[in-house]
């Protein structure tokens, strides 16, 4: 099972990805203490990328943190 730590590196790896897809209409964002919706991540250690995405479901009933790094491996 992933760790938070590869969950947090498979947001970063995930941002650029995200920055390449055309702008769609804005969901209407999450309540405070409402459940977030299920989703998928490609993982990524130090080591390089996991061969299985990382699901948000794979951490059911334990406590997740998203860290977002948005300069993680940049220049900038």
């Amino acid at each position: 099972m992933p760790s938070i730590r590869s969950l947090a590196l498979a947001v970063v790896l995930a941002a650029p990805l995200a920055a390449q897809q055309p702008a769609s209409q804005d969901p209407e964002p999450l309540a405070v203490g409402a459940v977030a919706p299920d989703f998928a991540l490609p993982g990524a250690t130090r080591f390089g990328v996991l061969s299985q995405p990382v699901r948000l479901s794979d951490f059911k009933g334990k406590t997740v943190v998203l860290a977002f790094f948005f300069k993680a491996r940049t220049k900038g």
